[in-house]
């Protein structure tokens, strides 16, 4: 390693944090990390998206000497972190697929002659002999392994390519580590220390909380007016993300939002290149925009004023639900995660479990992460305290999800569960046939259906007994009893059989309560309109507030850069509260360092004097 290589700077971390990112004083755990890291100690740290996981190893980049390197799954989060760096005055840069050969060798010549703080490069990449090499002929500063929960083969993002990434103890001694994450549970955190050769780490855990993402959940029943009704009980211009689980759902969502008048667009792997790149494009620079996608959207996506998320298909893991909700809100500002739920949900889910590839541990696990999915979205009690639960962290109920905000009622659900578990036994011993849901509830209700008539099964002793529940009550038992377990979902079809726990509800020994759905909850939707961006500014100062909005945009459109680059909403509202008056006032508004100053103080002053 090049000795010789001069250092990049000579600030120290606080003088840092101020003059090069604008902030006064660092947020929980994020000072003793960067003072791990900068003395050269080695650190995992598990961080909620939001809570500022860049600064840490940001900081002590720009304070060690040499260059930072920063291994980053995507090349979407690059390019958003660089730009914003550069915009700080930050001298980053990445290595990626997207680069022409001399724009690759001219990054390369800056890390060589010590002229880079950061470099971004994948781990694809990286483990490439030829990277190695010509990093080991710099000097690192630092190594951040960012979203490294992507080494647990057992987790819901695993890349095998992270699993290479212990090595880069061996080689580059000396250099200190770090893996970062906002979604681990506890096995996932010792796997991540284990698999990346962290034994002398120190490690930081903060709360999983993001008290300003409000959970709602409701029954699905037609999602897709249910989606455009959520919508519109948003703040006018709510930029918003939608999950669905396939491409023909994606793009069949977009388009029937679109014809609702909501600017949605689509995004998902099967996309040209082309068309992905400026629906991306369109969403991180334009406001009101809201991008309907699959799961292929998001990881590192850094638009800080995402104002809800929303799935209209049960994700597959709490991992991963909480990762995806957790795009909401990172400015802080109140926001939804919103999703509706039905039976087709479990039904597929555990069919695509049984379908796919892997040996039974690794479906075991599968269906363990499903589970407990449907346990967040069956839970009588606080969602919120469900899910910090399932990262292993306590929490007492939040007064602010769905569950919270509108206690659901409880029913005795013992008889319904019996008729309808007769019904199949009955079917399945007498006569040998196994159906799915849709026909069963056919035949406790009294059903006058050709089925049903061809099939002889008005014949049946429990034929209509079930006439007293709706199809839509009975559609909530089946989703209920499958989520618990006490039925089961078989084959390609969906037909539903007995489970090893059905003989206990049979005979009566065992209980079961179920939550009485209802459809439509507000979930305290008036209080997140109460919260939007433009209402918590005075209202004196709105006008001035939307004249430096206007005023970013046409700056953002400039530079070709998210308006979020240029200043977030939280700085604008403090320039519409304070109104400077001179470039020294400038200093100590949140978001405002040095670079930003020299670059946007003049300007920023004539709007603040013209308002």
């Amino acid at each position: 390693m090049n000795d010789t290589v001069p250092a990049t700077s000579t600030l120290d971390a606080s003088t840092c944090l101020r003059e090069v990112f604008g902030y006064d004083s660092f947020r929980g755990d994020q000072q003793a990390i960067v003072d791990q890291v900068i003395a050269g100690g080695d650190a995992v740290v598990l961080m909620p998206t939001g809570g500022g996981k860049s600064i840490t190893y940001q900081v002590p980049a720009l304070v060690r000497p040499g260059t930072g390197l920063v291994v980053s799954p995507l090349i979407a989060l690059m390019h958003d972190q660089v730009a914003a760096l550069l915009a700080n005055g930050v001298r980053a840069a990445y290595l990626n697929s997207t680069q022409l050969p001399h724009e690759r060798q001219e990054v390369e010549q800056a890390y060589l002659a010590g002229e880079l703080d950061l470099v971004y490069v994948a781990p694809e990449r990286l483990n490439l002999p030829q990277t190695k090499q010509l990093l080991q002929r710099g000097r690192l500063s630092v190594i951040a392994i960012d979203e490294a929960h992507c080494v647990s083969q057992w987790g819901h993002d695993f890349r095998p390519d992270y699993l290479q990434l212990g090595a880069l103890a061996d080689d580059f001694p000396g250099v200190p580590r770090m893996a970062l994450t906002a979604t681990a549970t506890q096995a996932t955190h010792r796997e991540i220390a284990q698999r990346l050769n962290l034994p002398d780490a120190r490690h930081f855990v903060a709360s999983f909380d993001r008290p300003n993402i409000q959970y709602r959940i409701e029954p699905k029943t037609d999602p897709r007016r249910q989606l455009v009704a959520f919508i519109g009980s948003m703040p006018a211009g709510a930029t918003g993300i939608v999950y669905g689980l396939s491409r023909k759902t994606v793009e069949q969502t977009a388009e029937y939002l679109c014809g609702q008048g909501i600017d949605a667009l689509p995004y998902h792997a099967g996309l040209p290149a082309e068309v992905r790149a400026a629906n991306q494009s369109r969403f991180l620079r334009e406001d009101g925009v809201v991008m309907v996608a699959t799961i292929a959207f998001g990881m590192g996506i850094d638009k800080p004023d995402v104002r809800f998320v929303a799935h209209i298909d049960l994700p597959k893991s709490v991992e991963g639900y909480y990762q995806e909700t957790g795009r909401a809100g990172r400015d802080g500002e109140a926001s939804i995660a919103w999703m509706a739920y039905g039976l087709g949900d479990v039904v597929q889910q555990r069919r695509f479990i049984d379908a796919g590839e892997g040996d039974r541990a690794f479906k075991q696990r599968q269906q363990q992460h499903l589970d407990a999915m449907l346990a967040l979205c069956e839970t009588v009690g606080c969602r919120r305290q469900n899910l910090l639960g399932y990262f292993g962290e306590s929490s007492g109920p939040c007064g602010n999800c769905d569950t919270c905000l509108t206690p659901p009622e409880t029913w005795d659900g013992l008889v319904p569960a019996q008729k309808l578990l007769s019904t199949i036994v009955r079917l399945q011993r007498e006569r040998g046939q196994s159906f799915g849901a849709g026909h069963l509830i056919d035949i406790l209700r009294g059903g006058d259906t050709q089925r049903i008539r061809q099939q002889g099964h008005d014949k049946l002793a429990t034929f209509g007994i079930g006439a007293d529940l709706s199809e839509q009550d009975w559609r909530s038992v089946v989703r209920q009893l499958l989520a618990r377990g006490l039925l089961v979902s078989q084959g390609e079809y969906g037909v539903l059989g007995l489970s090893e726990t059905s003989g206990g509800v049979l005979r009566g020994e065992s209980p079961v309560p179920l939550r009485r759905d209802v459809l439509g909850r507000s979930g305290g939707s008036s209080r997140v309109r109460k919260s939007s961006v433009a209402e918590q500014v005075a209202e004196g100062d709105r006008p001035l507030f939307e004249a430096l909005r206007a005023w970013r945009a046409e700056q953002a459109r400039e530079q070709g850069v998210p308006a979020y680059v240029v200043f977030n909403d939280a700085t604008l509202r403090a320039l519409a509260q304070l109104r400077p008056a001179s470039v020294t006032d400038l200093d100590g508004i949140s978001g405002i360092g040095a670079k930003k100053r020299e670059a946007y103080g003049e300007s920023v002053l004539a709007v603040v004097a013209a308002g």
